[in-house]
């Protein structure tokens, strides 16, 4: 395989997905095992009130299959599908979570979840698609544990933050949990093993090289020993932590800095999403889109990363969210206040002379 340095990239725009009446906040991409032959789905949310689920065609366009209305009263901020690709999550301001389940062609709420004081930020699955973690303006992280039938029950209720808590990810592998915050740190969430009690096992803020704003975003690598994490202080910082000895039951590992990219935005960067090929997208306020790949250049102190592409008015307004196709390494999903979903594929030029 050509490595990834010697490329020369252009991204290219597959499909405009216009339909939602407000800013679009975010966009997943439901899950499909390897080698399926069914397309691909996406979902999106919007300050419409909205979730659309769109589906490509054969032609390799995207149609709206389903506008999921009528349950949030306010704007839905996060969308997430489940693991199994069987439920979809959605986080609203209006306070609630809401579940839904593929019943035929439609799309039927199962469960609503009740109990932040406001606005629900971020929704986010488990790896096994049994727990269920939502974020909001409250301060506050619940943990939901997916029961049969369709039943939710929270299982803690974290406090930790000083402030709005902006997006909560699970760990791709392991049942630990994180969130970044207005207040401008991460915090890691574990599970005590005695008492099934969750809390905070790790804050990265200033004091460990961590931001020094709102840390909007956060993404893990293939693998799950790296972290990507972004903010409204213009940077882009990469952590990485001893996957093995977590693993193996020897206490979890600290997260560490390795590196931050700093003097590529100008505005701040809403979004970061890395691929399974270890391309890091980012998404900001001025309107484009960027790339950037790990690169052993001038390397000193271990790790190194380079921009490789920036796309200029890769919408006409904020890109709220990047998110890589699961399936396809190189298709990418931007959402953004423009009321648009865009589809880009990042193709390989081959070194062609233009």
């Amino acid at each position: 395989m050509m490595n990834m340095e010697d490329e020369e990239f252009e991204l290219k725009e597959v499909s405009i997905l216009s339909g939602h009446s407000d800013k679009v906040w975010s966009v997943s991409w439901k899950p499909t095992s390897e080698g399926s032959d069914v397309p691909s789905v996406l979902a999106s949310c919007s300050g419409d009130k909205t979730v659309r689920i769109w589906e490509q065609t054969s032609q390799g366009s995207y149609h709206c299959k389903a506008v999921l209305d009528e349950t949030h009263t306010r704007t839905v901020r996060s969308c997430a599908w489940s693991p199994s690709g069987r439920h979809l999550a959605t986080a609203s301001f209006d306070a609630t979570t809401a579940v839904w389940e593929q019943v035929g062609d439609d799309y039927e709420c199962v469960a609503t979840l009740e109990g932040h004081e406001n606005e629900v930020k971020s929704v986010s699955w488990n790896a096994s698609g049994t727990l269920l973690a939502t974020c909001g303006r409250d301060k506050s992280v619940w943990i939901w544990e997916m029961m049969p039938g369709n039943e939710f029950e929270c299982v803690s209720v974290l406090q930790g933050h000083t402030q709005d808590v902006k997006m909560v990810q699970w760990h791709p592998s392991m049942d630990i949990l994180f969130s970044c915050s207005y207040d401008n740190s991460i915090k890691v969430w574990a599970e005590d093993g005695g008492d099934d009690d969750w809390h905070c096992v790790q804050t990265l803020g200033e004091q460990n090289s961590g931001h020094t704003s709102t840390v909007w975003a956060l993404s893990f690598n293939y693998s799950g020993d790296k972290m990507v994490t972004c903010g409204d202080d213009l940077m882009i910082k990469i952590w990485g932590f001893d996957l093995l000895k977590t693993q193996s039951g020897d206490g979890i590992a600290q997260w560490e800095h390795i590196c931050t990219l700093s003097g590529y935005h100008d505005r701040t960067i809403f979004s970061v999403h890395w691929s399974r090929e270890g391309i890091i997208a980012t998404g900001a306020a001025d309107d484009a889109i960027r790339f950037f790949i790990p690169s052993e250049d001038g390397l000193i102190d271990g790790s190194s990363y380079k921009l490789i592409l920036r796309k200029d008015k890769a919408h006409d307004m904020d890109v709220n969210c990047v998110k890589w196709s699961s399936s396809e390494n190189r298709q990418l999903a931007s959402a953004s206040d423009d009321g648009t979903v865009k589809i880009w594929t990042l193709a390989s030029m081959h070194g062609n002379i233009k």
